[in-house]
């Protein structure tokens, strides 16, 4: 019998669906948040050069090494104008999503009440039930064609057990973006109520469309109340390096690190040096791999314009509706797969309103020139 703890927390279907695809080279790999876009040339060089240094071969410091925490303190800064202390306000994590477990524990007690966006990465809705929160889904709402977050279902959401905001931005797997009104309400709450806010930022830039950036703890009020949750596994393509960061104010940085040290100790030195070269790679490195990505979510809207997809306004991903053709999510992912030869996640268990209805494409994986098969392989595969 499993613990408690586990009960209500599903498997993964992404590594289902890229297990029964294979390694056929004929289909299209939208499954997985990867991508083919190569990684800083300075990040390979810097890893490949602390391979056999010794401080590179230990476990201390166990919140990361010094360069990298000023360099995420550099980049904090250039992205928010707050200075954040090195040495207090920032701990180095295996990932984002390390860092969002450790936020987790170290700001609720089982019990308490998490307030996330339907639909959201299922990574983030299992961990706070795993910490022993409870999550509470507020939706997104399609308003001409884009994702909004239904404002007065956030205000009603909030309640005398709710402890933590947790929002990604833009947000996956839908790509929504939150608009200047959107991250007001939810900074209001987070005031009203004494909440933290755990901001998780690994896509915080992929934006499109001209949308403009916006990092909350340059809202009013807002710099002692978010816990930002990075990482260069999106931006800087960096996913196998597992490397991220937690910075926030000092009170509860300190019990965030406790946890980060029982909990994994330390990302990999190797890979920390690599971390530090990406952060400090040429801005146009960043901005040509946005441009390349929304063009390949350009092709993807143009090629599924007869089918009910919803456009994404950053990140990696988009959801196409099955439910309006006749289908469940996990009967359109089978399919895409066996007769479009589309590998796409089956989003049941990403939301409760925005769950079952929809299949998640990843277009950052697939050059322009495959991801334009996409019509006549879903016509096949759907209609």
């Amino acid at each position: 019998m499993p613990v408690r703890r586990l009960e209500g927390i599903p498997g993964f279907s992404i590594d289902r669906v890229a297990a029964a695809a294979g390694n056929d080279p004929e289909v299209l790999r939208l499954e997985n948040l990867d991508t083919d876009l190569a990684p800083p040339a300075a990040a390979i060089a810097a890893t490949q050069a602390a391979i056999g240094k010794d401080d590179a071969n230990s476990y201390l410091p166990f919140t990361g090494t010094a360069e990298l925490r000023m360099v995420v303190a550099q980049h904090l800064h250039r992205l928010t104008g707050h200075h954040y202390d090195a040495n207090a306000e920032i701990v180095i994590t295996c990932g984002g999503t390390e860092g969002m477990l450790d936020a987790l524990l170290a700001t609720t007690d089982p019990g308490d009440e998490v307030i996330l966006t339907d639909p959201t990465y299922a990574g983030m809705t299992y961990r706070a039930r795993l910490v022993g929160a409870v999550p509470k889904l507020v939706p997104f709402r399609i308003i001409k064609n884009e994702w909004r977050l239904d404002l007065e279902a956030l205000r009603a959401a909030v309640s005398n057990r709710t402890r933590v905001m947790f929002i990604m931005n833009p947000s996956m797997p839908s790509g929504a973006v939150l608009n200047k009104e959107e991250w007001n309400e939810i900074a209001k709450l987070c005031k009203e109520h004494s909440l933290w806010l755990i901001y998780n930022a690994a896509m915080e830039r992929i934006l499109f469309d001209q949308h403009p950036y916006i990092h909350p703890a340059t809202l009013d009020g807002m710099r002692e109340r978010t816990i930002t949750v990075g990482s260069v596994s999106k931006e800087y393509r960096m996913i196998g390096w597992r490397v991220g960061w937690v910075a926030g104010p000092k009170e509860i940085m300190s019990d965030i690190a406790r946890v980060h040290i029982y909990n994994v100790v330390t990302p990999t030195g190797i890979s920390q040096a690599g971390a530090v070269a990406a952060l400090q790679s040429p801005e146009q490195d960043f901005l040509s791999c946005v441009a390349e990505w929304e063009r390949r979510r350009n092709t993807v809207l143009e090629q599924l314009k007869e089918f009910p997809v919803i456009s994404a306004a950053g990140g990696w991903s988009l959801l196409i509706d099955v439910k309006n053709l006749g289908y469940d999510s996990f009967t359109a992912s089978k399919l895409l797969l066996e007769k479009g030869k589309i590998a796409a996640t089956p989003m049941r268990d990403w939301g409760q309103i925005n769950g079952d209805q929809f299949v998640r494409l990843v277009f950052s994986n697939e050059p322009v020139k495959r991801l334009a098969e996409l019509r006549d392989r879903t016509t096949r595969a759907l209609r």
